[in-house]
């Protein structure tokens, strides 16, 4: 189900706001303004990529704060009461049905941009789901018949009369919008039968269904509130990239299906002709094409494909390395398309339940999760942590330290706990101390980067977190276990280290996933990624949207019944477009944290948008690259990794952030504590039975 950032907190009516006299045409159908970015940004600012100069900034802050409040003291509660007097059955049907009635609108748009097929689709949608499915309570159009709706709005039949966004803007119970977007909204007013309707009644169904409407937005307003050390700013580029989409039209399924074939069948100069019809003066969307010779297949073979592309600067050779858990059916891509395969790393169990999420009867393995939080530093927040036990008291315990920038909350980390809970753990869940709730909870004046410091901190938390349980629940376990991923497998390791001098923790095992061997290494390699795009050119902006509408698609689709997918959807630049805007955000969280943005906000993003991992390392750490890797490199450990045993890593010897040499000097250090996975990258092997079952045997032996 596909999110609408738009009506995060449309708890109320509609507000109109009159349009602002400086409209500017912010499309046209045969060019398009390059993006107003300063050249000497580092990093394009994404937020006003999409939504142009924050004019309004303060108070929109404002409004966006007013909301939050009036979404968790109104919205919220009543959201949670509807969802616990109906499954999500019923609440999915009433959303079915709504959508049904809003037929006119769609139909509408489709009109006044001159949309002959969209007319067609969405006139047969609604008479199909009319009649076969009982007034729009279910979508046999689309199950049966497999017509996609076109999901149009009168601000996109606005945009393509050429009629300019306008201002950003955040109103009162209606968050993110713009003049052209609040027009639109009257329009669609204005085309709704019950707006003509006045009776008690009446009243009652529009609020009812208004109620329903509005429950899908609080798992995404959660989401931000809890993810993001600013959430306005996150709001407002989430905001830009998902109009830009819809205006564009780059949400049309046909157009990423075609897409697909046309690059299958050696065709990409057509797929971009194709997108330059569909969407509004596009321009060069594939700068590999002048490299790709006519009739060649840049995809690989599966569902969904991404293009290869020159790998021989970040591809290792892996020649002199032999894996010992082999991976047979893995259709590899590029080592950064194959690394966001980790997203394919999931329990479909977790969130199972006949009631919605925010229901009080929903009982899912998710709701179980409790949070808790201990203090770490006088005068500073309490740090949360998520945790589930099991009703043994001295039941063996499973500590996770997450990926860089990861919360306690995230979805690899439910996973993970899943998966030990299963086997008769408790699990304690803790964030990536490179994560702003982390920051916000140490000493004034500290900033993460360097394992070796912060395994300290790390241990502090864990410590108290455990004296917390014990003290709540008499809580003693037997065992204890802590396993990490990427940068949080780097500081389990430094951690086993620390203990090893002196315990505190009494853990027995620690297990490393996927840990960077050289951070100065994997630092270069994701600041490489992020500098290969020309930030002043409107290509970038394009090509973000695009690829963001395909993660939509994937993400519609996981949602189907015997979804399954082999390979992704995206070619080698846009994996890194995903992977360096993923990461910019989360380096973006910690520079806002440290400098305190709430307070001073007024040029912190020109800062943040010139500032590389590199750079953070040099300003933040007091070190160079160099310096750095003296105190982050494994080599660091070289000791400890070679007298105990209490240890195990597992590394994919095509890992983008490794190199061969690296692996094979961790080879003569660590011997059979390291494990070596043929494929997969950086953790996109997570999901694969040869792993997972390796990893079992290996975790639950004893």
């Amino acid at each position: 189900m596909k999110q609408k950032i738009i009506s995060l907190f449309l708890v109320f009516v509609l507000i109109f706001s009159p349009v602002s006299a400086d409209f500017v045409s912010d499309t046209s159908s045969n060019n398009i303004q390059a993006v107003e970015t300063s050249e000497c940004d580092k990093y394009p600012d994404y937020a006003k990529m999409y939504t142009g100069n924050d004019k309004h900034e303060k108070f929109n802050r404002k409004m966006f704060n007013l909301n939050s409040k009036l979404n968790k003291f109104i919205a919220k509660p009543v959201h949670i009461i509807w969802s616990s007097l109906l499954p999500e059955c019923c609440i999915n049907r009433i959303r079915d049905a709504y959508n049904n009635i809003d037929y006119p609108k769609r139909l509408a748009s489709c009109i006044m941009q001159k949309d002959g097929e969209g007319v067609k689709k969405e006139t047969v949608r609604f008479l199909t789901n009319s009649t076969i499915g009982l007034g729009g309570l279910f979508d046999p159009a689309d199950k049966i018949f497999k017509i996609k709706p076109t999901n149009e709005n009168m601000e996109q039949a606005l945009c393509k009369c050429k009629i300019g966004s306008g201002s950003y803007l955040v109103m009162p119970c209606l968050n993110s919008c713009t003049p052209r977007s609040l027009c639109g909204r009257v329009l669609e007013a204005a085309l709704d039968p019950s707006v003509y309707l006045a009776s008690p009644i009446t009243s009652i169904i529009k609020f009812g269904l208004l109620v329903n409407r509005t429950s899908y937005m609080q798992p995404l307003a959660n989401m931000i509130e809890t993810t993001f050390a600013d959430p306005y700013d996150i709001h407002k580029k989430l905001f830009g990239i998902e109009n830009y989409i819809r205006n564009s039209n780059y949400d049309r399924q046909e157009l990423l299906r075609e897409e697909k074939q046309l690059v299958e069948e050696g065709h990409p100069e057509l797929a971009e002709e194709l997108i330059a019809e569909l969407g509004e003066g596009r321009v060069n969307n594939n700068p590999q094409k002048d490299n790709i010779k006519e009739g060649e297949n840049i995809m690989t073979q599966g569902q969904f494909s991404g293009g290869a592309a020159d790998l021989s600067d970040i591809l290792p050779l892996a020649t002199a390395i032999k894996p010992d858990i082999v991976i047979t059916d893995y259709k590899s891509q590029t080592p950064v398309i194959d690394s966001m395969k980790t997203a394919l790393f999931e329990d479909n169990t977790i969130n199972k339940s006949i009631w919605n999420e925010l229901s009080l009867w929903n009982r899912s393995f998710a709701r179980r999760v409790k949070t808790g939080s201990v203090v770490v530093a006088e005068g500073r927040e309490p740090y949360r942590f998520k945790y589930i036990l099991q009703k043994d008291k001295n039941a063996p315990l499973m500590i996770f330290y997450p990926s860089i920038g990861e919360g306690a909350g995230n979805h690899h980390s439910l996973v993970f706990a899943k998966m030990f809970y299963d086997a008769g753990y408790s699990v304690v869940m803790q964030g990536s101390h490179f994560h702003w709730e982390f920051v916000k909870s140490m000493p004034e004046g500290f900033a993460p980067g360097i394992p070796s410091a912060d395994s300290e901190y790390i241990r502090q938390v864990s410590l108290k977190i455990l004296e917390n349980l014990e003290e709540k629940y008499n809580y003693k376990p037997k065992k204890k276990i802590i396993v990490g991923t990427s940068f949080g497998a780097v500081c389990s390791l430094f951690v086993a280290e620390k203990e090893s001098q002196n315990n505190t923790l009494s853990v027995n095992q620690y297990v490393a996933i996927s840990p960077p061997i050289e951070l100065k290494y994997a630092l270069l390699q994701l600041d490489k990624n992020g500098e290969e795009f020309d930030k002043n050119s409107a290509e970038v902006k394009n090509k973000t949207a695009l690829t963001a509408a395909k993660i939509l698609q994937v993400y519609e689709l996981k949602n189907e019944k015997n979804f399954h997918i082999d390979s992704l959807p995206f070619t080698d630049e846009e994996a890194k477009l995903i992977t360096t805007f993923i990461m910019r955000q989360k380096l973006s969280d910690i520079i806002y944290t440290i400098e305190h943005g709430e307070q001073n906000k007024v040029g912190i993003y020109k800062m943040i948008n010139n500032m590389s991992f590199q750079d953070y390392t040099e300003k933040y750490l007091g070190l160079s690259i160099d310096d750095e890797c003296k105190h982050a490199s494994l080599y660091a450990l070289t000791e400890y990794l070679s007298n105990n045993n209490n240890y195990h890593i597992y590394e994919s010897i095509d890992d983008y952030l490794l190199n061969e040499k690296q692996i094979l000097k961790l080879k003569s250090i660590a011997g059979e504590k390291l494990t070596c996975v043929n494929c997969g990258s950086h953790l996109g092997f997570l999901y694969k039975k040869e792993f997972l079952d390796e990893f079992k045997k290996f975790i639950f032996k004893s």
